[in-house]
Formats: C-alpha cells, sequence, structure tokens
C-alpha cells in the first residue's frame, strides 16, 4: 500500500471516531437535560397542586406521608386496550425524619375495555405507611397486587370524612385538562428506572440505598426537594441540616 492510498484511508477512520466521541457527548448531554427536565416538571407539578389548597392533597395526607412520588406528564393510551406509562421522581423520610435524596422511577399499567383516546396526566402518589415504603424500597411492585391503593381525598377538610382510605398503603391522585382528583392505579407496576438513575448519580446505585439517605442529594434535586419539605410539614432545621 502507497502512503497516497493509506492518507485518505487514515482520514476516515480519524473523522469516523471524530463523530463518534462527539455522538458519545451529545447522547450524554441529552440524557443529562431529560432528567433535569423530569426533575423541573415535577416540582412544577406538585407546586402547582398544593398551591391550592382547597383542591389539593389534605395537609393530613402530606404531614402523615412516608415517601411522595411525582410523575409528570404520563401517557394513557387508549386503542381497543388501555395502557400507560411514566417516568418520575420518588423520595422517601429517613430515620431521621429527612427527605431523601430524590431516585427516577418509572409506572406501567393498563386496563382492558372498549376504550378509544389519549391524554397525558400529572401523577402523585403518597406512601401512607411503613409497609406500603418497604414495598417501595423493593424497587419493583404493583399497586392492589403489592401494595394496597386508593383515590386519595381531595381538599383541605377532606381528610376527615374519609379516614377508611387511610388504611391504604398508597394514595393516588392525577391531574388532566386542569382538573385535579383521586384515580384508582390498581394494576399499574412501579419499578426503579435503572438508567436514569446512572445518570442523576453518575452510576447504577441500588433503589433503597438512595430512598434511605445513604445517598447524598445532588444540586440538581434540590428544588424538588425543597417543594416536598414546603408541603410535607418537615422542619426548617432538618431542611438545613440537609444542605
Amino acid at each position: 500500500m502507497t502512503r497516497t492510498n493509506a492518507l485518505p484511508r487514515y482520514l476516515v477512520v480519524l473523522g469516523s471516531s471524530l463523530l463518534l466521541f462527539a455522538g458519545m457527548g451529545w447522547s450524554a448531554d441529552k440524557d443529562s437535560s431529560d432528567i433535569e427536565k423530569r426533575l423541573d416538571a415535577a416540582t412544577r407539578v406538585l407546586t402547582e397542586i398544593m398551591g391550592t389548597p382547597d383542591k389539593a392533597i389534605p395537609n393530613k395526607v402530606m404531614n402523615d406521608s412516608k415517601c411522595i412520588a411525582v410523575v409528570p406528564s404520563m401517557v394513557k393510551i387508549a386503542i381497543g386496550f388501555g395502557g400507560s406509562h411514566g417516568k418520575g421522581i420518588a423520595t422517601c423520610r429517613t430515620a431521621d425524619g429527612r427527605w431523601s435524596a430524590p431516585a427516577p422511577i418509572t409506572i406501567t399499567g393498563g386496563s382492558w375495555g372498549l376504550q378509544l383516546g389519549g391524554q397525558a396526566v400529572d401523577l402523585v402518589m403518597v406512601v401512607m405507611n411503613e409497609q406500603g415504603m418497604q414495598h417501595l424500597l423493593s424497587s419493583k411492585f404493583k399497586l392492589g397486587a403489592d401494595a394496597s391503593a386508593a383515590a386519595g381525598p381531595v381538599g383541605r377538610d377532606a381528610a376527615a370524612d374519609t379516614d377508611w382510605k387511610m388504611k391504604a398503603e398508597v394514595l393516588t391522585y392525577s391531574r388532566a385538562r386542569g382538573v385535579f382528583a383521586g384515580i384508582d392505579l390498581n394494576g399499574s407496576a412501579i419499578s426503579q428506572d435503572k438508567d436514569e438513575t446512572r445518570v442523576l448519580y453518575g452510576k447504577f446505585v441500588p433503589f433503597q440505598e438512595i430512598l434511605d439517605g445513604k445517598v447524598r442529594p445532588k444540586a440538581s434535586t434540590e428544588a424538588f426537594l425543597d417543594a416536598v419539605r414546603k408541603y410535607s410539614g418537615e422542619s426548617k432545621e432538618h431542611a438545613r441540616n440537609d444542605r
């Protein structure tokens, strides 16, 4: 092979390598941007929902919560049968009463029936007791099968008349087209989003390790945690110590 013929081939290999590395960098930036957008959307959803006390999750529910998960824009599509898929963020109270670093989650589910249509809904799930929290910490469980779930009460005074619902391990809420109400999510499966966990923390970290408070929150998650602290009644002292 002559030097003249070898040069173009070398340039092709070099150019391909540069494109590959550039593509890898773009992909990493895109992944990082996706999780940041999810965190921002989850913060906005919780803030907007709780900003209208008479139509929001009752303070008693939020104050007694063990874990809170927010799934912005869960997609519900129905063509012959119902289906749903969404990505969100979850955090749990740790043993010392603080809120853990957030953990990315996915939720999937469906219901059979003659349906036609589609919509996106914002979803909030509130884990109410230790048993429900243990199901969440397991990193994969199904509402209604592994953990009891019920459409949550809405409004400042709603909790007083719906104490029976407080027996559910998970209270579920949805917002679609500006209407906020409890929703039945039985049959939906919740699991750790392993890919987004790697993007957020730079490596894979087990669900339980994150939600038990063994992982320090990233700066990009602080706005979401501030919203959770604000509406869940966490003490200011705990909030200061988290920083």
